[in-house]
């Protein structure tokens, strides 16, 4: 495994429910050297510096502070969470125009500080805003990673997992697609352990029924709107999944994740941010893998992608 010995440092911008959570993520898990917290509300970054550093005798060893956008010139990573958040009965399309403009100031003031590192997106709806972030930065498509449907998959083996009475890490399945409401099961490729679910199930639990699977996949999709509704935000699992994919990053795990990506003709798409499956290394996107999908898949995902195409008018707006 590489490791490269220099200094590591990662700037959170938005210290909200998300980015506490991945801040506090992270001091746990000795990913990072440095981290700086950036928010408009500068005293709340201050606290969370402070209440970060006081957890260190029981964590990692790092520096923490609250900063500006002059400390993303030497960043690793710059990952942002701020934005409009989520309402209940919302969904995260509804999210676009608001935090379109929101992102446009934030990605100018990071690139002036001369940042040439990788932007991770996590605020919603996350597909756009990743495809945002890489027209207004300049930066290379493989240097802008949105967490794409790394956090809906996390839920989609959860599931599983329950469901069979298997351990979380013998399930291999991904959901794919926009992180939203036409995102999509890839039953297809779904195994359990080293065997395909359809054979799964015909040897092990042959009284499963497709309405048993739909039902996995709705609670899925809809997760976020019962975690809403109950507690009014979701972070400690997509804080979690933020942490991996830094981690994925830092120390060029070459991992496959199904983050939000440039799509440049993979899957039969094109010039868009969708989440999929993809190798992400110390450079970022390493390459998509491009899975195979049944016909069903990728009507699903093909309508999917056009869903997100047109809500993208926003973004194009802000470029001319």
């Amino acid at each position: 495994m590489f490791y490269d010995n220099k200094t590591t440092r990662v700037v959170v911008i938005g210290t909200g429910f998300v980015g506490s959570s991945y801040a506090f993520s992270l001091i746990n898990q000795n990913v990072v050297d440095e981290l700086v917290l950036l928010d408009l509300n500068k005293a709340k970054a201050e606290g969370d510096a402070m209440d970060l550093n006081h957890g260190l005798p029981f964590g990692s060893p790092m520096k923490i502070w609250a900063g500006a956008y002059s400390d993303c010139e030497e960043a690793d990573i710059v990952i942002i969470t701020a934005g409009a958040n989520q309402k209940p009965g919302e969904t995260r399309l509804n999210l676009i125009e608001k935090n379109v403009k929101i992102f446009k100031g934030i990605v100018e003031d990071v690139m002036n500080s001369g940042f040439n590192g990788i932007f991770i997106v996590a605020t919603n709806p996350v597909d756009i805003l990743s495809y945002a972030t890489w027209k207004f930065s300049g930066l290379p498509m493989e240097r802008v990673i949105g967490s794409g449907t790394i956090l809906d998959t996390a839920r989609f083996r959860f599931l599983l997992s329950d469901f069979f009475n298997i351990d979380v890490r013998n399930i291999h399945a991904y959901i794919i697609g926009e992180h939203g409401d036409t995102e999509l099961p890839v039953w297809s490729q779904t195994r359990i352990g080293s065997e395909l679910i359809d054979r799964y199930i015909q040897n092990h639990k042959p009284e499963t029924t497709k309405e048993d699977l739909d039902n996995i996949f709705t609670n899925v999709r809809d997760a976020a709107y019962h975690i809403i509704e109950r507690k009014g935000a979701t972070h400690y699992a997509i804080a979690m999944g933020l942490q991996r994919l830094t981690k994925a990053i830092l120390r060029n795990e070459r991992s496959i994740l199904t983050v939000s990506t440039l799509l440049q003709g993979e899957f039969s798409l094109d010039d868009l941010y969708i989440g999929v499956p993809a190798i992400v290394n110390k450079d970022g996107i390493q390459e998509v893998i491009e899975i195979d999908l049944n016909e069903e898949e990728k009507k699903q995902l093909a309508h999917s992608a056009d869903v997100l195409k047109k809500a993208m008018d926003p973004i194009f707006k802000l470029e001319q």
